[in-house]
């Protein structure tokens, strides 16, 4: 995601990343690098894709960023028992040195790099980081009990900033790592290969220091991260480790990023039930076409207004053209219109909220989904209904973002994100 704002800011109120000592996979001690990583906790498919990388290694990550148990206070400590036995057997060791990460992503014709780091910590007020999208205090509250209970960071969050375009300054370092042998390269099940690098050289940390210093970024992926790093900031006395948070920064003017769209799947809502409670406000039309074709016409639907893909019954419902009378009576009037029109808004604050009833921040309703086909099969699979969205354009969010204006939760999935498990950041010890 790109933030559109001034390129540069006083140095005083710029990102300040800061190396630190990487804990990292013993390749000798695990199957394979690829084997132990995961997809960050919010993307993986609970518990298909669970399970399955739970069995693609005994030391996958997804054993730390996602444990199971009944109770949250006993996933939590097993969390941190199981972090505390990887590092005592050496599965997780330590780097020798402090260091920032160049990282690297490629799919085919596909580039991604950025610099992984401890980012210091700063308010929304700040103009520093700032954030497009609403968080849900649940969440923010279990990753909080997570990352208490192991004192680390155990996945980094996607940043975005908008460099000079130029190759100097982090760029030029990076490029320059990048042609260096790196610490680590896998291959994982997507098609995605990644690689790693040490920046460890003072000239080299202190160049990075200084250009990003000039700059601030957009959270692309992490919110509930983010938030998450602000509580615990403040939970701590100053200075300490809980003043940064693990992050991943990307240059978009050198690596634009992909824009995706989160699903919904309502758990307690059939399809059925669902298209009666809006046929009276929208106009639905049922598509019996492969996915793949239904997603075009909503991509179509989209381009004329507000638009939903609604499945779970064998056939998909393309829901469009929402009633104006219903819209104003239903979405707030203090925001700017940019924010009034998103699917998202009409989805939570008209249909959710006023037309099916449903809280949105319940995770016995309502789940928030990446992958489409994945929201459909379980949607059709345990009887509920999901509701396919159709990416937001980025410069709407890059101009809502510049307002100081936060999208409704969950309205957008940037990428590609980094893989969890290639480095991960202790808090203590």
């Amino acid at each position: 995601m790109n933030y559109a704002g001034p390129a540069h800011v006083p140095a005083r109120m710029g990102l300040d990343l800061n190396p630190f000592r990487g804990l990292r996979y013993d390749p000798d001690r695990v199957g394979s690098l690829a084997a132990v990583t995961s997809p960050p906790y919010d993307v993986v498919v609970r518990p298909d894709g669970l399970h399955h990388l739970e069995s693609a290694d005994p030391h996958n990550i997804v054993r730390l960023i996602l444990p199971q148990d009944p109770t949250p206070t006993a996933r939590n400590q097993q969390a941190a028992e199981t972090l505390h036995r990887w590092l005592s057997e050496g599965v997780l060791t330590t780097d020798s040195e402090p260091g920032l990460y160049v990282y690297e992503q490629r799919d085919g014709d596909m580039l991604q790099r950025g610099i992984i780091g401890a980012l210091r910590l700063s308010e929304p007020s700040d103009g520093v980081v700032l954030p497009h999208e609403d968080v849900m205090p649940h969440v923010v509250a279990d990753r909080a009990a997570l990352m208490r209970a192991t004192s680390a960071n155990l996945e980094p969050l996607l940043l975005t900033y908008r460099g000079n375009g130029s190759r100097t300054g982090t760029a030029a370092v990076i490029e320059r790592t990048a042609q260096r042998p790196p610490l680590l390269s896998t291959t994982t099940e997507d098609g995605f290969s990644h690689r790693l690098w040490a920046v460890t050289d003072p000239a080299d940390l202190a160049e990075i220091r200084t250009d990003l210093g000039h700059h601030q970024a957009l959270i692309a992926d992490g919110h509930h991260r983010w938030a998450t790093y602000l509580r615990l900031r403040a939970e701590h006395p100053s200075p300490s480790p809980w003043d940064y948070g693990l992050v991943l920064l990307v240059d978009t003017t050198r690596y634009p990023l992909r824009v995706r769209a989160i699903h919904r799947l309502l758990h307690r809502l059939p399809v059925a039930d669902a298209l009666a409670a809006v046929t009276d406000n929208f106009r639905v039309r049922r598509l019996d076409v492969p996915l793949a074709k239904a997603m075009e016409a909503l991509a179509r639907a989209a381009r004329d207004g507000n638009a939903f893909l609604l499945a779970g019954d064998g056939a998909f419902h393309l829901v469009d053209r929402p009633s104006p009378a219903l819209l104003d009576r239903t979405i707030p009037e203090d925001h700017p219109k940019a924010w009034r029109t998103l699917d998202a808004t009409v989805l939570h604050a008209t249909l959710l909220e006023h037309v099916w009833g449903i809280p949105e921040d319940s995770p016995e309703h309502i789940a928030y989904i990446h992958d489409t086909e994945a929201t459909v099969d379980k949607a059709e699979r345990d009887g509920g209904t999901a509701v396919l969205m159709h990416p937001v354009r980025e410069e709407v969010v890059r101009e809502l973002a510049r307002q100081g204006v936060t999208m409704p939760r969950k309205s957008t999935s940037f990428g590609p994100k980094p893989a969890s498990g290639l480095v991960l950041r202790a808090l203590a010890g």
